[in-house]
């Protein structure tokens, strides 16, 4: 029996999944840490604290499995973020991360210096967010010029951890496609980007696809966290590839949604689709050879989170009283609402919005409220309004022609049987929840199995671990959800200026 292990470097924690090659999970161990903000809108992390409790986990799941047992590692982990490294791989300045908001300058500067939006899809797939990794250098060449001259490599989170275990600098396709540096067509580095925008090349780690070996665990490594010399190292994934890959998005028509404090909408291709405006991620899948394309929308679980700490204190109380969990107290509540709340639609925008409005300005909002509203309403309109905003996804992904057979949902909202079943309406499609749920490490096991020979492809993984436990189909609301989705879909343009005024005001007050 081979056993895999997946390490998830991510904003939080280090963790460390061993799995038989049945897909069972023999054990799991984490070590957490902190991440700081120096400054308003600005977010770093040590990397040295990676590392630390890398190690730790590690040696804590290898007290279950011997090392010897181990077949191959997979690596996940947060995605954007710049490891700066000098010529002797010492660690230049702590790493600038995904969520750090302090770069809108250089973004438009590789916008121009690329020769402006489109030029820009042409070469990497993808506009210029402050999230990603290029603006995040050209930064630190302006602010910090006497660190800067001192750079050799540019790594990732989950990269950086691989050198720590291996002493390659390399990276894989899936992760690279986030830095917005990868010609993501012809998955490898853009030398023209890379050219106009004055990086060397030689800075930048080697690429693999996801479940090609890409380095082998050194004698140093080995030593400091008991894994055996020369176990290979796979080239994983970034997190939201190696998720998908964790709940079987392996194949075009299968489509995750995540329904964390975020909501992100996963679709693999087999070929490379282009938005044509750029409103959708188009990455590298950690399939090989084949391709993603994602939206996100940033307050999705995280809006009904919103309405049980502002509005939820009666059901907070009931729920303790009763010893029942507060979200089953409030969905039963969603429950006596009627689909389409009688006209109230919420939008889902308490954080500024990604997909399909790339737009900080942007706010939530209860339209269409009469005397006839009560909680129920404004609760239901919730879940509604989220599923809605997912649905921009989807629209965006049919668009492109992508036949959508069933939507596998994950995250902490899918565990409410209404928000499935609203979503399954919304959606018109089927929604399915799957046995796994150790969600991104899961799936770098996944793809170092693949890679030690354990699985013949990502598909076979995939098909031979993971399999659908629940499903709920369309039931009687499909034309209600289309008949206000269409009036959801009018609001945000209607609304946009005045997003952007009340922010303009806001923020001489606030």
């Amino acid at each position: 029996m081979a056993f895999l292990l997946g390490i998830d470097v991510s904003t939080t924690a280090t963790k460390a999944l061993v799995i038989d090659e049945r897909g069972n999970v023999i054990t799991t161990a984490s070590d957490e840490y902190e991440f700081f903000t120096p400054r308003p809108l600005w977010a770093e992390q040590n990397p040295a604290d990676w590392w630390r409790a890398c190690v730790s986990a590690i040696r804590r799941v290898l007290e279950k499995i011997p090392a010897r047992e181990i077949a191959g590692i997979g690596l996940t982990g947060q995605m954007h973020g710049l490891v700066l490294l000098d010529a002797e791989g010492n660690v230049l300045r702590p790493c600038i991360m995904w969520n750090d908001q302090r770069t809108a300058k250089q973004c438009a500067q590789i916008t121009e210096l690329g020769g402006g939006a489109k030029n820009l899809l042409r070469l990497i797939g993808n506009p210029i967010l402050p999230g990603f990794t290029a603006p995040k250098i050209l930064w630190v060449r302006e602010n910090e010029p006497q660190l800067y001259a001192r750079a050799a490599h540019i790594l990732l989170p989950k990269d950086y951890l691989r050198y720590k275990l291996t002493g390659a600098y390399a990276t894989e396709v899936s992760d690279a496609s986030g830095t917005a540096l990868l010609d993501v067509a012809k998955r490898n580095w853009s030398d023209e980007l890379l050219q106009a925008i004055d990086v060397p090349r030689a800075w930048l780690p080697d690429v693999f696809e996801s479940s090609v070996v890409s380095a082998k665990i050194s004698a140093d490594a080995a030593n400091e966290t008991g894994l055996l010399q020369g176990t290979p190292v796979v080239g994983g994934g970034g997190d939201q590839a190696a998720q998908a890959v964790g709940t079987g998005i392996a194949q075009e028509g299968i489509v995750s949604v995540t329904l964390g404090t975020s909501g992100v909408v996963f679709a693999s291709s087999d070929s490379y689709r282009l938005e044509p405006n750029g409103l959708l991620h188009a990455f590298c899948h950690a399939v090989p050879n084949k391709w993603h394309l994602m939206g996100v929308m940033l307050s999705a679980a995280g809006s009904f989170r919103w309405f049980r700490d502002a509005l939820g204190e009666e059901e907070k109380r009931e729920a303790r009283d009763e010893k029942k969990d507060v979200y089953e107290v409030l969905t039963s509540e969603a429950a006596r609402a009627d689909a389409g709340c009688e006209g109230l639609i919420f939008l889902p925008y308490l954080t500024g919005e990604r997909t399909p409005y790339p737009d900080p300005h942007a706010r939530g909002a209860f339209f269409g409220i009469t005397l006839r509203h009560r909680k129920e309403h404004f609760v239901r309109a919730v879940l509604e309004g989220v599923a809605y905003g997912l649905r921009d996804s989807l629209e965006l992904m049919r668009a492109l022609g992508l036949n959508i057979s069933q939507v596998r949902a994950s995250g902490g909202g899918a565990r409410s049987e209404l928000w499935r079943q609203i979503l399954a309406d919304v959606f018109n499609s089927e929604i399915a929840l799957v046995n796994i749920t150790e969600g991104a490490a899961f799936g770098a096991a996944l793809l170092a199995g693949v890679g030690a020979g354990v699985y013949a492809n990502v598909e076979d993984a995939c098909a031979r671990t993971i399999h659908v436990t629940d499903s709920v189909t369309q039931g009687e609301n499909v034309q209600v959800y289309d008949d206000f989705y269409q009036v959801y879909r009018g609001l945000y343009p209607a609304l946009k200026d005045s997003f952007k005024a009340d922010d303009a005001v806001t923020s001489r007050y606030v």
